[in-house]
């Protein structure tokens, strides 16, 4: 007779069995992402956030109990999340065990509205969430439970079977929601790992033979780089940054949160309302603070209250200071940095006072970091793409930099919601993620940091200076393929820009100067190129010459990025 319910030490079977065969299957997902580039990440994104909670699991022994099981799923995966994926994956597993916690045993039903809170709480994550993705998988796998409960079915391992099933062909349809999907030839890759958490956890439940071992490091390890997806920054519209927190006094369900946040639409733009428990953070951009407020008062009293007038008038930008190899004066520079960041690490530098307003930086290769060093970032994190930084990476910067105020530089798509997580954890510091999305935004974004300013000021005209900057990146394939119909060989060179492919050869150079002329605008100043690792000085120079003879009319400046992979990062501004 098989089982009919689930109670805790089975379910912490079922977790680790699902995390386990993520981890197997980890490299044939990152092949599974659409750029054919040779650093795909959804899969060691998605293992590392899993693998962090399954440690803590490990860690529980036998005297295991869903509250315990909750609290080390949920808080094992926020801290470990890296990138897109793994961040709502994070948000899977937490909303699940919101429900579950106060069980002991897990009925259909239970189990039923587990995944519907799953699928909430993801949703609620993500800012403009894409059909096509693992939401999708995810939100199809909640509605076929809902499906078979309503219809009778009793039996746990059918109901499970059954919602695995249909969880895959939702994701078979991946392709049909995303063409970017159907053109490269494959499905969504967080949706297929999802499938293999799934799987692995139904094996586990049917009593097959896994190793359940978790070694001591799982969930760390180092980091590279690239890029994903994420929310778009906006022009400011609204003159008057308004922040308060709201103490309840009234109870704030999920209905209540959403015709909060309509409201705050109605009135302005960059949003945020995050609830916990008894109190409620606000954060919106309006022309009448007042109406903000009035609606809060109806929910409780208000404590923070914070309101700048964004409309001042903008001081004028720092002096962009540039950074080079080879010189010994660059090179004392860097190993005084060095130097620096490693009695900061140990704590020398916390016993100063706090100064105002500090900066964290991701960033990959010795160049791009003495760069950001040279600029006055406090922290460099290094990473990117194939080993994104989870949550925990950035809580661990933030508590090594020495200010009341801290502004963290993803540079990367795929980081941002982390770097997002990782602001709603931090309690004493004020945290803003500006949502720089490649290196070269992040470098335009702290170039554009006027002390004088106020964080709220700041925040805004950094955000405004980004979205004039376009990125691009020269790597090669990995694999044939097709994208926005360009057919791409396996060794190929590749152009990628901040909206897709623009441009494919068998020529470097070409590809490189093809990937400048697919970002060009009539408005361009300047282009900045960043050369690679793999590229030699008097390579680079020949290259920055062509494309100034190309382009006279634009500022071209060459610097040494020393970064893996991308044999040219590339902006034009």
């Amino acid at each position: 007779m098989s089982l009919q319910q689930i109670d805790a030490k089975l379910l912490s079977r079922m977790f680790l069995a699902g995390a386990k065969n993520l981890e197997c299957k980890k490299e044939w997902i990152n092949e599974l992402n659409v750029f054919p580039v040779p650093d795909g990440d959804t899969g060691t994104n998605m293992t590392m956030t899993i693998m962090s909670a399954a440690k803590e699991i490990s860690a529980l022994g036998d005297g295991i109990d869903m509250r315990s099981l909750s609290k080390a799923v949920s808080g094992g995966s926020l801290r470990g999340a890296r990138g897109n994926s793994g961040v709502i994956l994070s948000q899977l597993l937490r909303g699940f065990t919101k429900r579950i916690q106060e069980e002991e045993q897990l009925t259909i039903s239970v189990m039923v509205e587990s995944f519907e809170k799953a699928v909430e709480t993801a949703y609620k994550a993500v800012m403009k969430p894409k059909e096509g993705t693992i939401l999708t998988v995810a939100r199809g796998a909640a509605d076929k439970a809902k499906e078979l409960y309503e219809n009778g079915v009793t039996d746990m391992e059918s109901f499970l079977a059954d919602v695995l099933e249909h969880a895959k062909y939702v994701l078979s349809q991946t392709p049909e929601m995303l063409p970017v999907l159907k053109q490269a030839g494959v499905v969504d890759s967080g949706g297929q790992g999802l499938i293999e958490v799934m799987t692995g956890a139904l094996d586990a439940f049917l009593g097959k033979e896994i190793d359940f071992t978790v070694s001591a490091d799982a969930g760390e390890g180092t980091t590279s780089s690239r890029r994903q997806n994420a929310e778009e920054p906006v022009d400011i519209k609204f003159g008057y940054c308004t922040e308060f927190i709201i103490m309840l006094n009234k109870t704030f369900n999920i209905k209540a949160e959403m015709d909060f946040k309509a409201y705050l639409e109605s009135i302005g733009d960059s949003i945020v309302c995050v609830a916990d428990e008894d109190i409620v953070k606000v954060h919106v951009h309006t022309n009448d603070p007042g109406l903000a407020i009035q609606k809060a008062l109806k929910y409780g009293a208000l404590s923070n209250m914070k309101i700048d007038n964004m409309r001042l008038e903008h001081q004028e930008k720092l002096f962009r200071m540039s950074a080079g190899k080879g010189t010994a004066a660059a090179e004392t520079a860097a190993a005084d940095m060095k130097k620096a960041d490693m009695e900061k690490a140990s704590g020398t530098a916390a016993e100063l006072p706090p100064k105002e307003f500090g900066f964290i930086a991701v960033s990959v290769g010795e160049g791009m970091n003495e760069i950001f060093r040279s600029l006055g970032v406090d922290y460099i994190i290094e990473g990117g793409q194939t080993m994104n930084p989870s949550t925990a990476d950035i809580l661990e910067a933030v508590d090594k930099v020495n200010a009341k105020t801290v502004f963290v530089l993803p540079n990367n798509k795929n980081i941002i919601l982390a770097a997002n997580q990782a602001a709603e954890l931090t309690a004493d510091k004020d945290l803003f993620v500006i949502p720089t999305k490649t290196i070269p935004q992040g470098i335009t974004a702290v170039i554009n940091f006027v002390p004088e300013l106020s964080a709220d000021e700041n925040e805004a005209n950094m955000i405004r200076e980004i979205r004039n900057v376009c990125s691009g990146e020269v790597t090669y394939a990995v694999r044939d393929t097709v994208i926005d119909d360009k057919e791409i060989r396996k060794g190929d060179y590749m152009g990628i820009g901040d909206d897709g492919i623009l441009a494919v050869g068998t020529d470097i150079r070409g590809v490189a100067k093809d990937t400048i002329a697919g970002m060009m605008t009539e408005e361009a100043e300047l282009i900045s190129i960043y050369y690679g690792s793999d590229v030699n000085g008097e390579e680079a120079e020949a290259f920055s010459a062509l494309v100034a003879e190309s382009y006279p009319d634009c500022d071209i400046e060459l610097q040494y990025g020393g970064q893996p992979i991308y044999y040219y990062v590339i902006s034009v501004e």
